[in-house]
């Protein structure tokens, strides 16, 4: 856990998403909470982990996704050196 963001304002921003029930939750949450365009931005990002977990190319995923090669080198880098987030919630997806 990096305890550069671990603080009480985080601990119960990340309690109050633990307590949505269902995806409409969600999208209500998180549209007030959330620009558009961050949302959109976390979801490319899950999308480009997803596909780099699936060997695909950077160009097959910026093609797919529109993401840029800095955005996809950003969350390579995090599926090798990272916390283990992305790997930890991909698993679970798969799981489903």
């Amino acid at each position: 856990m990096n305890k550069k963001i671990k603080d009480e304002m985080t601990d119960r921003l990340f309690e109050a998403i633990l307590l949505l029930k269902n995806i409409d939750e969600c999208y209500s949450f998180f549209e007030d909470i959330c620009t558009i365009s961050e949302i959109k931005a976390m979801a490319q990002r899950l999308e480009v982990a997803k596909m780099l977990r699936e060997g695909k190319t950077y160009s097959d995923i910026s093609e797919k996704t529109g993401a840029s090669t800095a955005t996809i080198s950003r969350v390579n880098k995090a599926l090798i050196y990272g916390a283990d987030g992305y790997k930890l919630i991909l698993d679970r997806l798969d799981k489903e």
